[in-house]
């Protein structure tokens, strides 16, 4: 019969291994464990996704600036607060042929929340965009890409692809030579980009790193070869 020691050393190795596999759940962009999402788009073609979480903020309307520069279409996963607290600027993103995707309503962490009150935070967010620009979001990034039980059924429920990314560009934290180098170690067919054009729900963030990384890393992407898709292209094979 096992002692003491060995039962006590068994149980905490299994819960280190739940604990571990949990994380993972939670946290690995690839994972689909806890809700079904995508980190990757099609490899078939030389196609980026460039994606900006937290917003509309402020400073939205310069980045679009740029993007129209380059042609560049890009997805914006936007904050319900925040499309209420700047609805013409949603308007803008939405007119300049952008994608609006589902952030949550307040930026939650989803984690340890139940089920329902992971529903009511996709579903607010999704009213809000939807009568702020008269289109309803397609994708859903969870925010600090935590997912949790009850995610899934939120997304079944109001047709929403989970969207992660297959680099993030730490741009809230970094300065613009690392964001830009990031970004560009990370451009690959199919790539799923994430930068911030906000700051959580902060009222004029200084999103300048930000801006300046895409000012740098679009000419630089374009002359590797690389065009520019919003998400629910990138995801799809077919698309020439």
């Amino acid at each position: 019969m096992p002692d003491f020691a060995t039962i006590l050393g068994t149980a905490v190795g299994t819960a280190a291994v739940s604990a571990g596999a949990l994380a993972y759940a939670v946290r690995v962009p690839s994972c689909s464990w806890l809700a079904p999402s995508v980190s990757q788009g099609a490899g078939a073609r030389p196609a980026i996704a460039i994606t900006f979480d937290d917003g509309p903020s402020e400073s939205t309307p310069e980045l679009l600036e740029i993007l129209a520069r380059y042609g560049a279409p890009a997805t914006f996963f936007q904050c319900g607060v925040n499309v209420r607290r700047l609805p013409q600027v949603a308007r803008e993103v939405a007119g300049a042929g952008h994608e609006i995707g589902n952030h949550t309503d307040s930026h939650a962490l989803l984690a340890l929340k139940s089920p329902d009150s992971i529903y009511r935070e996709l579903a607010a967010a999704q009213e809000t965009i939807g009568k702020a620009t008269g289109r309803l979001p397609q994708c859903f990034r969870a925010p600090y890409g935590a997912r949790w039980f009850g995610l899934r059924a939120a997304q079944q429920r109001l047709k929403l692809t989970g969207v992660m990314w297959s680099t993030i560009a730490l741009d809230w934290k970094r300065q613009t030579p690392a964001v830009v180098s990031r970004l560009l170690n990370g451009a690959a067919r199919g790539a799923i980009l994430c930068l911030h054009d906000g700051r959580v729900l902060q009222h004029r963030p200084d999103i300048g790193v930000t801006i300046q990384a895409v000012r740098e890393l679009l000419p630089r992407l374009t002359e590797q070869g690389f065009h520019f898709e919003k998400v629910t292209d990138i995801l799809c094979p077919t698309k020439n």
